[in-house]
């Protein structure tokens, strides 16, 4: 039977060694890629940030796997990640690829039922988004976006109508 709580300090000292190198060359890392690496502004960078968490945690647990090796592999995907930010700044189709467009869910008080539908949002979210923002109503809102990371933006009336900050979004209006 295996040891349960301690299996000699060979262990511990590895995870100490490995962990704290690799905790410095994954930081390292991520100061010389730049802050887009960690963003959260799509499904995409949230996706690399769960990837890189978790190489640092197999790689502090798995005695099998080489501080070498888990450098290879914050390295892949960093450099996947810049790969991928890069070639959706200069090509759309890439840009449509990886990052959904912000949807209007809301406008001028009324909710719009069929972008809910289809961005999979509850009313009662919409709410709490309102609420969140400091709303206690639909009154001085021009809209309500679900943005490309998950996240609502409640957009005031303000000078103008409001209109400037919903330009480009999935549903709003072109007048």
């Amino acid at each position: 039977m295996e040891p349960l709580f301690f299996d000699g300090w060979s262990g511990i000292t590895r995870t100490l060694l490995v962990g704290t190198l690799a905790y410095i060359a994954l930081v390292f890392m991520l100061r010389v890629s730049g802050k887009r690496t960690l963003s959260k502004m799509n499904a995409f960078d949230f996706l690399v940030t769960v990837a890189l968490g978790s190489t640092l945690a197999t790689v502090l647990l798995d005695n099998a796997i080489t501080l070498t090796e888990a450098v290879t592999a914050f390295a892949l995907l960093i450099g996947l990640q810049y790969l991928v930010t890069w070639s959706s700044v200069r090509a759309p189709w890439v840009k449509r690829l990886v990052a959904s467009d912000p949807e209007l869910v809301a406008f001028r008080g009324r909710m719009l039922a069929d972008a809910m539908q289809r961005m999979r949002v509850t009313e009662d979210e919409v709410r709490a988004a309102l609420r969140e923002a400091g709303h206690s109503g639909f009154g001085d809102v021009e809209a309500i976006v679900l943005e490309t990371d998950g996240t609502f933006s409640v957009v005031g009336t303000g000078e103008g109508g409001g209109r400037a900050a919903i330009e480009g979004v999935r549903g709003a209006p072109s007048d």
